[in-house]
């Protein structure tokens, strides 16, 4: 992690993935690709390996990751996808130049056409149409944490996951209720609470 960034919470879904750039979206909001720098390493992480980024493909990172959330969000409510949001997935898939590719342990990677950012964003628009569309086996969800939110996909055999991430929101909430369990625990001990409500 570069110095003074917020670390990446970096999941399989290359498309809901990329939503998790920006974190607690109804809490205190984590921006974690802040400048275009960031933006390069996060893609860099994925195989999509850019040559640069401007502060104009910084904002059309961006507005494609606000519109695949306001999409994946959505599809997991089983509403109408908007339509702008809809617009934006659309035009950035098409726009950029990259190929699938099978490397020699035969798995998929990504070749873009000209390392630029905006091929890079092609490739997580067309995974966005893949999850969002139902093509992939799993299912879109909100994460149970109200300050959170985000959309993520579960591919879990139940597809009962609650967590966008266990080990951050998972585990934060989980330890609150044990911290609430707790109080009570003590209040109870101390007489400050009746062990069960009076009829």
């Amino acid at each position: 992690m570069r110095a003074g960034f917020p670390e990446f919470r970096l999941g399989n879904v290359l498309a809901t993935s990329f939503t998790g750039t920006l974190s607690e979206r109804f809490g205190d909001s984590v921006e974690r690709i802040p400048v275009p720098r960031r933006l390069i390493d996060w893609l860099a992480v994925y195989g999509l390996a850019v040559d640069s980024c401007t502060p104009e493909q910084l904002d059309l990172a961006r507005e494609l990751r606000e519109s695949i959330h306001a999409a994946a969000t959505a599809a997991a409510l089983r509403e109408a996808l908007p339509a702008a949001a809809v617009r934006v997935i659309d035009d950035r898939s098409v726009e950029g130049r990259a190929a699938a590719v099978l490397t020699p342990e035969g798995e998929r990677r990504w070749r873009l056409g000209s390392s630029s950012v905006e091929d890079a964003l092609a490739v997580i628009a067309a995974d966005a149409v893949d999850v969002i569309s139902g093509e992939r086996d799993g299912k879109l969800a909100l994460c149970a944490s109200p300050t959170c939110r985000a959309a993520f996909f579960d591919t879990s055999q139940s597809r009962t996951r609650k967590w966008c991430d266990m080990n951050t929101c998972g585990n934060r909430q989980k330890k609150a209720r044990f911290n609430a369990a707790r109080g009570r625990g003590e209040a109870w001990e101390s007489g400050l609470a009746d062990p069960a409500p009076r009829e």
